[in-house]
């Protein structure tokens, strides 16, 4: 917690104000037992305690007022200084909790001193709660706001990303598609060049056949043996051709 304390101001404010607050509760409550039993508003022992009370009250408004405008300066990006929006909503709370807090005991405080004229400044400080708060909606809705606009456009992204991706994959089935079929015709090409070929070969084998029966009779056997090589190398020629 320490070393986190050093790296965040707001962490280091905060622990001030809270340890300020543990002191100051005491003293409000000593102030308002005294002020229960003193039958006057300048009796000594309660200017002593309205004294301390207010003074410890300015400082813990003083560094209030820093919590405040750290909270403001972070809505609006919380990404941006490394925050969720779960931890600005739970400073936010904290600040307007111990800002209720201090109005509570400066109402008191105040009404002390003015007697029955606390009643109007109570409502005035009712009606500032109130703009506060109105005010404090008002940053947060925008704040939301931003952050689904920042979320839309990151969906956006990854949309095109998709996009990109099945473009990509439709492309690459298209050049499938054209290889196959390529592939298809060289082999109906080569399956007609087969069968030329091998009609090719019937045909002259029947010849060879042909020749052999009709000269086996007349012909030596050193004959037959010259005109078999001869169609021999007819036949070689009629397939590589």
């Amino acid at each position: 917690m320490s070393s986190t304390n050093e790296e965040d101001p707001f962490l280091q404010v905060q622990a001030d104000v809270l340890q300020q607050l543990s002191h100051t509760r005491p003293l409000f409550t000593s102030f308002l037992r005294i002020r229960s039993i003193s039958t006057s508003a300048t009796n000594p022992e309660l200017v002593s305690a309205r004294g301390e009370l207010e003074t410890n009250l300015s400082t813990i408004a003083d560094d209030l007022a820093d919590l405040v405008a750290s909270v403001q300066a972070v809505q609006s990006d919380p990404y941006k200084y490394g925050l969720d929006i779960d931890e600005v909503s739970r400073r936010r709370r904290l600040v307007d909790e111990v800002a209720g807090e201090l109005e509570d005991m400066k109402d008191e405080v105040a009404e002390s001193r003015a007697g029955n004229a606390n009643g109007q400044r109570r409502s005035n400080g009712m009606a500032e709660d109130a703009r506060e708060d109105e005010a404090g909606g008002d940053n947060y809705a925008e704040f939301e706001q931003q952050q689904q606009l920042h979320m839309m456009a990151e969906q956006d992204q990854q949309l095109d990303g998709v996009s990109r991706t099945v473009g990509n994959l439709r492309q690459q089935a298209s050049d499938m598609g054209r290889e196959l079929e390529e592939q298809a015709e060289m082999l109906d090409t080569v399956d007609g060049l087969a069968d030329r070929v091998g009609g090719r070969l019937q045909t002259g084998m029947k010849k060879m056949g042909t020749v052999i029966r009709r000269n086996e009779d007349g012909l030596s056997s050193c004959c037959i043996g010259v005109l078999i090589f001869v169609l021999i190398i007819l036949l070689v020629l009629v397939l590589v051709l």
